[in-house]
């Protein structure tokens, strides 16, 4: 028999986030041939959004419009998704490994007296129990957990569980559900955001991160047009952000962002234990630096000895003569 998942979507900046249609894939693992139920959570037009988790594999979907949902609250959100669980009685619910989602997943799991399994990166059926896989000690090491209770609850980190290919003519029911919020003890007045221009790093699939060996602010324009012709996005170790040569929201490592990228090139960047906790699991890793002996050529798949100033710049006229003649 087939289990009801719900998943609970994440829309930012005007789109719904990758990992919601990653989340859909490993709900469809949990489910078998059950539901796939699909929550978006927001203050107007959620209707696109409900199409494009359709699209990507659920089952049915329930919008929640409040003009209280215009930005995330954590009292807010946890108020309308505990009315979706009451009213649907699911028996697994799933998300993104998010920063909503670490702040959201824990609260609604204390509220229902349930335990949660966060930042799974591999799903599998063994016999009778599902199987999930979560790193620890930075990366280090991973641990395989079942649930003994009934209800499994799971946040997904992104880029490991790949989604379901995209279908528009999939068709299912989108509904809306009425709920009251009241005594929200958390009201958003402003937003100022710090981030790098682009994708956000968690989903990106291709990061080129720089080092203190950037040497400037300015050292990081070669990195940007790089990330630009990849299509990917621009990161950075603590010691870049502690020099002032960018941005903290930019940080890759134990105190920053865990990445998972398809391709990770590190540039100037020794290999600091603390940044290696947050990217050592990217699929593919390119290591640019002067010094042989840096670290971070012990954990690269690819490695290239010399200045990052020349070979950068050579990287992206390789690139752009092959975008030429492809």
């Amino acid at each position: 028999m087939g289990k009801k998942v719900l998943v609970i979507g994440e829309i930012r900046e005007g789109s719904l986030r990758h990992v919601s249609f990653e989340a859909i894939a490993a709900a469809k693992t949990l489910a078998g041939d059950g539901e796939i139920l699909g929550v978006i959570c927001g203050s107007t037009q959620l209707e696109a959004y409900a199409k494009e988790m359709v699209y990507y594999g659920a089952n049915r979907v329930q919008i929640i419009e409040n003009k209280k949902l215009k930005t995330y609250t954590s009292d807010g959100y946890s108020q309308v998704i505990l009315e979706v669980i009451k009213k649907e009685e699911p028996d697994a619910i799933v998300m993104g490994h998010t920063a909503i989602g670490k702040d959201l997943t824990p609260k609604l799991a204390s509220r229902l007296d349930v335990g949660l399994i966060s930042d799974v990166v591999e799903i599998d059926v063994i016999a009778d129990n599902i199987v999930f896989t979560r790193p620890i000690y930075s990366g280090k090491a991973f641990e395989k957990k079942i649930f003994v209770d009934d209800m499994i609850f799971a946040t997904i980190r992104p880029n490991n569980i790949e989604a379901l290919s995209r279908d528009e003519s999939q068709k299912a029911d989108i509904s809306k559900l009425d709920v009251e919020i009241t005594d929200l003890r958390t009201i958003i007045k402003d937003i100022v955001r710090k981030t790098s221009d682009g994708m956000d790093l968690s989903e990106a699939k291709v990061i080129v991160a720089g080092g203190r060996g950037v040497k400037s602010k300015e050292g990081f324009e070669p990195l940007y047009e790089l990330a630009g012709v990849l299509g990917g996005a621009v990161g950075a170790s603590r010691g870049a952000c502690d020099a002032d040569y960018c941005d903290y929201s930019l940080q890759i490592g134990q105190t920053g962002k865990v990445v998972t990228p398809d391709l990770y090139i590190a540039c100037g960047i020794s290999g600091a234990i603390q940044h290696l906790a947050g990217m050592s699991n990217s699929k593919v890793i390119v290591a640019i630096n002067k010094d042989p002996e840096a670290n971070i050529f012990k954990v690269a798949d690819y490695g290239i000895v010399g200045d990052l100033f020349e070979v950068v710049p050579k990287l992206v006229d390789e690139i752009k003569r092959i975008k030429v003649n492809a």
